[in-house]
């Protein structure tokens, strides 16, 4: 809710929002609905309950699922033996980092509902990816960001009071910090991401296989920021694997942007 509102500043005219927002209402209902409720919903309650390497795998094996959403929902966006295998060589170097992080904490007996939820978060990324890049194109990205996380905030809020409870207490203000600071990352984040997906000519597919650097990036920077964290072999293998993937899907899309008519 407060990424949302984060958001609202910068939409310009709030009556040209309104309008854009009442005349596409059931469509911003549904992206609320999937992009922030089920997503966050599943995403956390699937984290909660597996260890965090193999939570890091599932997800970021995000792309082939939402590669395979986009092949069978847009008609431009076809899967490819290339695309395939720059993906699963991408999965390979988020492994491999998950992996050099796993522990043998105890995961309990709901660690294959956990799984399951994971699974089903990737799954459901895809399809909303394709509903707003095929249907959401002429929403203005940030009027998109804003409804959604507010709308989507407010039924998380709602459904969360009668499953987990209301105890307000004032904690420690590096509380508040961490959910302002989290709250702007999510702002900032949904809202370009909602605007390269409208974007023409970008290809659902595509730009989620760029969702590769995210581990790394948390890896480069757990080893910079957090006390005892330092890399190793394993973990700078799947760095660089990660890292050829990209290179190699680079070189396929200039490649096709070259030469349209492969």
């Amino acid at each position: 809710m407060l990424a949302g509102m984060m958001v609202l500043p910068l939409i310009g005219s709030f009556h040209t929002a309104f309008q854009h927002i009442r005349n596409n209402i059931r469509l911003i209902l549904l992206i609320s609905f999937l992009q922030t409720f089920v997503q966050y919903t599943l995403f956390y309650s699937g984290l909660n309950l597996v260890p965090g390497a193999l939570g890091a795998i599932i997800i970021g094996a995000g792309p082939l699922f939402i590669a395979l959403t986009a092949h069978f929902f847009m008609p431009d966006d076809r899967l490819t033996i290339p695309k395939l295998g720059i993906i699963f060589l991408g999965i390979v170097g988020i492994a491999l980092v998950s992996l050099s992080n796993i522990s043998d904490k105890e995961t309990g007996n709901l660690v294959i509902v956990g799984i399951l939820l994971l699974f089903l978060t990737n799954i459901n990324a895809g399809f909303t990816n394709v509903v707003i890049a095929r249907d959401a194109k002429h929403i203005p990205p940030l009027v998109l960001s804003s409804s959604s996380l507010i709308i989507g905030g407010v039924l998380l809020f709602l459904v969360s009071l009668p499953v987990e409870g209301f105890n307000f207490t004032i904690l420690p203000p590096t509380y508040y910090l961490s959910i302002i600071w989290l709250s702007f990352l999510s702002a900032a984040a949904y809202s370009i991401w909602f605007f390269l997906l409208q974007r023409k000519g970008v290809k659902v597919s595509a730009l989620n296989i760029w969702k590769f650097i995210i581990p790394v990036f948390g890896a480069i920077l757990s080893w910079l920021l957090i006390p005892g964290e330092s890399p190793d072999f394993v973990s700078v293998a799947g760095i660089t694997i990660t890292a050829i993937a990209l290179v190699l899907f680079n070189r396929q899309n200039t490649i096709q942007i070259k030469e349209p008519g492969i």
